[in-house]
């Protein structure tokens, strides 16, 4: 069995203006059960840092299922540009194709807060490099309010595109493990 890998998007530098993310309400639940585990391990996350949960944005998971589609038709990962994520976060993450549960796959975000600590941002990881905690930071990022994810397969991978409304990992913001609610 091939290992799974995840990536992470640039950081966001400035938020300004509207995004297209937020032209379409968001709903509290996906409609599907592997969607619905993907929003429930986040928000489960979440909850035990004291950040909000996410509501699930299907405008935010029709365009991450477009841009998981385009990673299995090149067979790799790379993150999508800014302005083709309309200011969204985005966290990737590629395994062997079902292999992997949905909780699986966003507990390899989550598995990265042995090296988190609180801090502002990029000083907030315990190896000195933010990249090594910036999967986690951008699933706790207090201020991120909406989500939406997909997985496209192709002959021998799943990719994974999870966008978040409004991005986290903002250079000069303060992130600390808050009260569990």
């Amino acid at each position: 069995m091939r290992t799974a890998i995840a990536s992470l998007a640039l950081v966001t530098i400035a938020l300004g203006g509207t995004a297209a993310a937020n032209s379409e309400l968001p709903i509290d639940r996906p409609a599907n059960r592997f969607a619905a585990e993907l929003l429930d391990t986040h928000n489960a996350e979440r909850e035990s840092f004291g950040a909000p949960p996410l509501q699930w944005n299907p405008k935010l998971a029709r365009e991450a299922q477009e841009w998981a589609q385009r990673l299995a038709s090149e067979g790799r990962m790379r993150h999508a540009s800014n302005d083709e994520r309309g200011g969204a976060g985005e966290n990737l993450w590629m395994g062997s194709a079902g292999a992997y549960p949905a909780r699986f796959m966003v507990g390899a975000f989550i598995d990265e807060k042995q090296h988190f600590r609180a801090g502002t941002f990029p000083h907030i990881s315990q190896t000195g490099n933010w990249r090594d905690v910036g999967h986690y930071t951008q699933v706790v990022w207090p201020d991120t309010r909406e989500l939406g994810c997909a997985v496209a397969r192709n002959q021998n991978d799943d990719f994974l595109v999870c966008r978040y409304w409004p991005a986290g990992n903002t250079y000069g913001v303060e992130i600390r493990r808050l009260a569990a609610r």
